[in-house]
């Protein structure tokens, strides 16, 4: 099996996993319901990666960080619950899953965003990038805490904001056609865009810190607080905006 199926299909399993933990805890609250996926999806994720990959290590967002995979030749990066809060929120279903893999040699190399609530698994190495409708750039943001940033973004390609969830659920919308432009500059950590930027460069989107720099990933502190994604002809474009603005995180 590759590793780009075994990224598909634990994205998958993962997300089918948090749909039976969604309907097992209906009338629970949103934060224990949240708390559930998080554990059940990060027990499978690391139960079936040390089965079929033994030899390589994992970042994930729920588990201790064992320096060891700094040295690690292969390293998968994996959000178990990726929009606590919409995973919460039984009526939302911009949550997503993340599983991506790590090579010393070639940086991101496989990956896999599950929107398991949508019903859909976008992962590499085939991705097609979704028609956009025409109109104005749609930029994708936090639904609770917009960033200035990408009010300033949209003012200069006279696009509009479109709130959505998860960061998986952003990017994946990016690449679905459903959105043109994400901006990011509130602080993420590595499995908050690991698998979604494999699978945006996988359809050919433009990625990039906000200064336009490549997104490296298995680094000392997984601290990556800020990216671009984009449809290729408005890269320009949206790095000349935030350049313009000013990158420090909101």
């Amino acid at each position: 099996m590759t590793d780009h199926e075994v990224a598909g299909e634990l994205a998958e399993a993962a997300g089918r996993l948090l749909l039976e933990v969604r309907a097992a805890h209906r009338g629970a609250g949103d934060r224990e319901r949240g708390d559930a996926g998080d554990a059940r999806s990060h027990a499978l994720l690391l139960a079936e990666l040390g089965r079929r990959r033994p030899g390589d290590a994992v970042l994930s967002e729920e588990g201790l960080d064992d320096p060891a995979r700094l040295t690690a030749d292969r390293v998968w990066i994996v959000d178990p619950l990726d929009g606590t809060r919409e995973f919460g929120e039984l009526d939302r279903a911009d949550w997503a899953v993340h599983v991506a893999l790590w090579t010393a040699a070639d940086g991101l190399v496989a990956g896999a965003v599950a929107l398991p609530a949508q019903g859909v698994t976008l992962r590499t190495p085939s991705v097609t990038l979704g028609e956009r409708p025409p109109g104005p750039p749609r930029i994708v943001v936090s639904r609770t805490r917009p960033p200035a940033l990408a009010e300033h973004v949209r003012a200069r390609l006279g696009g509009e904001l479109v709130p959505m969830g998860s960061a998986g659920a952003k990017m994946s919308a990016v690449v679905q056609g459903a959105a043109d432009v994400y901006v990011h500059a509130g602080g993420q950590y590595e499995w908050d865009s690991a698998a979604p930027v494999a699978v945006a460069l996988a359809a050919g989107l433009h990625a990039s810190r906000l200064d336009g720099s490549p997104l490296r990933y298995n680094r000392p502190d997984p601290l990556l607080p800020d990216l671009v994604v984009c449809r290729p002809h408005l890269a320009a474009a949206v790095l000349a905006a935030v350049a313009e603005h000013g990158s420090p995180p909101d």
